[in-house]
């Protein structure tokens, strides 16, 4: 016989049971525990709704969520300001810009050059409920903003 070739079973042979071990019960091993996690951090977003959209080349920006969530229909007239490098947005009787048909914030040519948004650039939209306002935050802002949160972040020991 060749080796690794398996020797043909004769039919007189057969298994003896009580040579054959039993096996034994086998318990269940305990799940392990699962991990602690930390307390979840205070929630300090005080209502603040927030969306992220891309100015087209007329300066709209779609902001549908945001705009339901306050309650502003096309048509609302609007006053738009630039304070501290945002555009702030805010209901105004006298306004000069409106909500657009398609549910879009206007963002003025000179609002977006003073705040250095270029068309297509993504910004962070920021609806404050209790103010009634939106805030529209430039890429570099945000992109400041976490640079130094994650220079602290890896600063830090784990």
């Amino acid at each position: 016989m060749s080796p690794g070739r398996l020797r043909p079973r004769r039919p007189d042979e057969q298994l003896v049971e009580a040579l054959m071990p039993t096996p034994l019960p086998v318990a269940s091993p305990e799940p392990a525990p699962l991990p602690t996690l930390p307390a979840p951090a205070a929630r300090t977003s005080d209502g603040v709704l927030f969306d992220v959209g891309r100015p087209d080349a007329a300066g709209r920006v779609t902001a549908r969520a945001l705009l339901r969530a306050l309650g502003w229909t096309p048509g609302l007239t609007l006053h738009v300001d630039v304070v501290t490098g945002a555009i702030l947005i805010t209901p105004a009787a006298e306004g000069a810009h409106v909500v657009g048909t398609r549910e879009e914030l206007p963002l003025p040519a000179a609002a977006r050059h003073l705040c250095g948004i270029a068309t297509g650039e993504p910004v962070l939209l920021a609806a404050l409920p209790r103010q009634n306002r939106i805030v529209v935050h430039p890429l570099h802002t945000i992109t400041a903003v976490l640079a130094d949160l994650h220079a602290r972040i890896l600063a830090e020991p784990s």
